[in-house]
C-alpha cells in the first residue's frame, strides 16, 4: 500500500518544508519507507561546496529513504524569486511534462509515504503559459493543504481550496502551523472558519517553538486518516 500526496501552501512562507519533514517523520515512525520531493525550488545557497535549496537539503535528511540531490530537487534556481521569473533570468525553461517524468520516475522506487512539495502558493508560474499546479493535476495526487495561521489566512485557504476543488483534484487533508509565538488574535474564531471552509480533516495543529525540530512535531499530528488513503500505483 503506497501513500503519495502533493503537498500545497496557501501562499509562500507558510511552513510547507516544515510540515513535510514532520509529516515524513510521522512516517518513519509509523515504519513507512519515505521519500520526499521538491521538483522545482528558487533560491539557491552553497552547501557542502555545491549549490542547494535549504527546503529540498531539509526534505532529504528527514526522509528514509537515500536519493542524491539532484534527484530530490531537479530543478534548482538561483533567485528567490517566483520560478518563471528566476528561470528566465537563468535563460532556462521549465516544462511540466518534464518534471512530471522526472517526478514518475523518481516514484518509480515505490516508497511506502511520498510527498511531492510545491513552491509557494498553488497558482504559481513555471512559465508563460504553465502552473505549478498543472504538475499537481498531471500527478493526479491527493492534496495536503498547509495552512500558515495569521491574518488572512481564512481568505487565502478558501480560494486555495476552491482551486484544488476546480482543478480537479481532493483535498485529503490539511494542516495548521502556528506562525508566531505569539496567540494570534480571535484564535479560536480562525480555527472554526477554517474548520467550517475546509471540508477535509484536520491533520493537526504544529505550535509555535523558535528552533524547533520537526521531529519534535510528530505528536501535533494525527495522521489515521492519511495513512488509511492508498493511492493506485504511479
Amino acid at each position: 500500500m503506497k501513500h503519495h500526496f502533493f503537498v500545497a501552501g496557501t501562499d509562500t512562507g507558510v511552513g510547507k518544508t516544515f510540515v513535510s519533514c514532520a509529516l515524513l517523520e510521522a512516517a518513519n515512525k509509523a515504519g513507512l519507507t519515505s521519500m520526499a520531493l521538491k521538483p522545482v525550488a528558487a533560491g539557491a545557497e552553497v552547501f557542502q561546496g555545491q549549490l542547494a535549496n535549504e527546503d529540498a537539503i531539509l526534505l532529504q535528511q528527514h526522509m528514509s529513504m537515500s536519493l542524491p540531490y539532484e534527484q530530490v530537487n531537479p530543478v534548482l534556481l538561483k533567485a528567490a524569486t517566483s520560478p518563471h521569473i528566476a528561470a528566465r533570468e537563468e535563460g532556462r525553461n521549465i516544462s511540466v511534462s518534464r518534471l512530471e517524468g522526472i517526478c514518475r520516475g523518481a516514484l518509480m522506487h515505490r516508497p511506502e509515504f511520498a510527498l511531492v512539495e510545491g513552491a509557494g502558493g498553488w497558482r504559481v508560474p513555471l512559465n508563460e503559459r504553465e502552473l505549478l499546479s498543472d504538475l499537481a493535476q498531471q500527478l493526479a495526487l491527493p492534496v495536503i493543504l498547509v495552512v500558515g495561521l495569521r491574518l488572512g489566512c481564512i481568505n487565502h485557504a478558501l480560494l486555495t481550496v476552491q482551486a484544488i476543488h476546480a482543478d480537479g483534484l481532493r483535498i485529503a487533508g490539511w494542516v495548521a502551523n502556528e506562525m508566531d509565538a505569539e496567540t494570534m488574535a480571535y484564535d479560536q474564531e480562525y480555527m472554526a472558519s477554517l474548520c467550517a471552509g475546509i471540508r477535509a480533516p484536520l491533520l493537526g495543529r504544529i505550535s509555535y517553538q523558535a528552533n524547533h525540530d520537526p521531529s519534535d512535531c510528530t505528536a501535533d499530528l494525527n495522521l489515521d486518516t492519511l495513512f488509511g488513503e492508498a493511492t493506485k500505483d504511479t
